[in-house]
């Protein structure tokens, strides 16, 4: 059969962007459909991303990390190096960490132009209405069809709502963004603050990213909103925005494939659930997938090696992440006193390792 394209991505975040650019890099012929007018706005998140360094040792199966991740200066708002862990009694382990708070919406147009100078192209401010076979229907009555169809449309894509029955633990957030003056650390926040989540202070040029995420069936019955806003209370300065999202914290759907079908980052469940790191996970399953669909139009490789892939680079991390968000759970049907307590100095290695994806106890 003709297609009229080799693979059309839903959604031109940082997934479907890398997967677009990869994907055409390799010989594709890429379309992208994004319904926002301008990819990279409204703002969606807390805008931290490790490091290259740091990244290497959060993530040492993945390689060639100075190749994927090349965020220019300009998209850089703020540095970091170091991070506090907030008890709370308002006890706060300060952990060695390298990170790069970005401004979000320069970081992900220049995503965009990577993918366009490798030949994809963007299709925006247009819905999908619906996925039929090889064919997208766009809420015009539009059909255009591709030989693979990709997902990249966040916890709610259409193509996953449709073709995928698994279940993720969502946890809503909101934040904003606030003018001020903030220490260069990145705080997060635990307890009855933030249940069954974390609330977060990431600094930025002139400001910060300051935000809640939490599971409502922990909050006793209290809206997001009100606990949102009781957070923000306790930071000087003027709020410039308001913006809020869900983030998929159950990890990975088991499988990323169906026939000539294909779901990466949030879609995927690819948000690490011990510390709600996304953009990064996205951009290394894009690369995957994008790379995995150059090859079977290339060469007819299955679409299944992009799991394989991702399992051999991202297994081990996304393993530990459960398991410290499993360990999270128990903490977060604790009373605030028996958290707080349980910030200390033995226990201050063993939650660090639970934040950065490694074995509890170095083990296994």
């Amino acid at each position: 059969m003709e297609y009229d394209w080799d693979a059309i991505i839903i959604g031109g975040g940082p997934a479907g962007s890398t997967v677009a650019r990869y994907a055409a890099d390799g010989g594709a012929k890429v379309l992208v459909i994004d319904r926002r007018s301008v990819i990279g706005t409204p703002l969606q998140c807390g805008e931290l991303v490790p490091s290259n360094l740091q990244l290497k040792e959060l993530c040492p199966d993945v390689p060639d990390i100075d190749e994927l991740f090349r965020t220019p200066d300009e998209a850089i708002s703020r540095k970091t190096k170091t991070m506090g862990l907030v008890a709370p009694s308002g006890k706060k382990l300060v952990y060695p960490f390298e990170g790069q708070i970005l401004h979000r919406p320069i970081h992900d147009r220049i995503l965009v132009e990577m993918a366009k100078t490798k030949g994809a192209e963007f299709l925006t401010e247009t819905r999908v209405n619906d996925i039929d076979g090889h064919n997208i229907i766009l809420r015009n009555g539009k059909r255009i069809s591709a030989r693979v169809i990709v997902g990249c449309g966040g916890p709610h894509d259409p193509l996953r709502k449709k073709f995928w029955k698994e279940k993720s633990l969502n946890i809503t957030v909101n934040f904003v963004l606030m003018n001020g003056d903030f220490d260069d650390r990145v705080d997060l926040y635990f307890g009855s603050t933030a249940p069954g989540g974390y609330a977060w202070m990431i600094p930025k040029d002139g400001g910060a990213n300051i935000g809640i995420g939490i599971q409502t069936r922990f909050s006793k019955g209290k809206s997001l909103n009100v606990m949102a806003d009781d957070f923000f209370e306790q930071f000087e300065g003027e709020i410039t925005y308001r913006g809020g999202g869900v983030l998929p914290m159950s990890g990975n759907i088991s499988n990323f494939t169906k026939e000539h079908y294909m779901l990466v980052g949030d879609a995927a469940g690819m948000v690490l659930p011990s510390n709600g790191a996304g953009i990064t996970t996205a951009m290394i399953g894009g690369r995957i997938a994008g790379q995995v669909i150059a090859e079977h139009i290339r060469d007819g490789i299955t679409l299944d090696q992009y799991q394989m892939r991702w399992n051999k680079q991202m297994g081990k991390v996304m393993k530990y992440s459960k398991r410290g968000m499993a360990w999270g759970n128990l903490m977060f049907r604790s009373p605030d006193w028996l958290v707080s307590t349980g910030f200390n100095s033995v226990t201050k290695p063993l939650i660090w390792r639970a934040i950065t994806c490694r074995p509890m106890f170095g083990l296994f």
